[in-house]
Parts: C-alpha cells; structure tokens; sequence
C-alpha cells in the first residue's frame, strides 16, 4: 500500500510515510523543548524556515541531509547512525546464518584486463 504525495506524485509506502511523519513530529518536539524557533534552527543548518516546517510535518521531498542535520542540532545524531545499523537488521542477520554468502549478480565469463 502506497501514499500519493498529492503535490509531486511520488509514491511512498504507507510504513515509511508514517515513519517520516513521526520524525517530523520529534523534531518539532526537540525544537520547543528547546525553546527554539523556526527560525533560529534554519539558520543554524543553512536552510530556509520553510523547509524546516516541512521536514517537521514529515515531508519526503525534504532531503535526509535536512533531516540528519536537525537531529545533529538538537543532539541526536548518534541515534541517527543506529537507524540502519547491520547489528540491528534481525531478517539480514538470519538469513545471513542461513545460508552461505552468494554472489548477487553471476560472473559473466570473467573479466578481460586486455585493453
């Protein structure tokens, strides 16, 4: 199931739709914990007021840069880097303990240093 960005017509499945509009909401939290405005933490990573607002609503077309560096100004970067961390990805480590390791793509008759 999928999400439609009614403005760009990006497609965006519900799970992720829903994780990004949660950030959002965190980072707003963070914000007026600290009693910040919009404004003080725009300027501090270097975008407009308007993009910070989105990102706070859990906009997709904000970038990740936008994101991570929100978080780095409120002091949760660290817990950034855990997102996707390999120690942390349950599925991959079982199947990875399922099976030996095979390569993605087969070899295509080898490779040819002659130029």
């Amino acid at each position: 199931m999928t999400v439609m960005d009614r403005k760009r017509g990006t497609p965006l499945p519900y799970e992720a739709d829903r994780a990004l509009k949660s950030l959002g909401k965190n980072l707003r939290t963070a914000r007026l914990r600290r009693n910040l405005t919009l404004d003080d933490v725009a300027k501090r990573i270097g975008v407009h007021r308007t993009t910070l607002a989105q990102a706070e609503r859990g906009d997709p077309t904000v970038t990740a840069g936008t994101y991570v560096t929100a978080c780095w100004v409120y002091g949760l970067a660290n817990d950034v880097a855990e997102l996707a961390a390999p120690e942390r990805d349950a599925e991959g480590l079982a199947l990875e303990a399922s099976k030996a390791r095979s390569r993605a793509r087969p070899t295509l008759g080898g490779m040819s240093n002659d130029f």
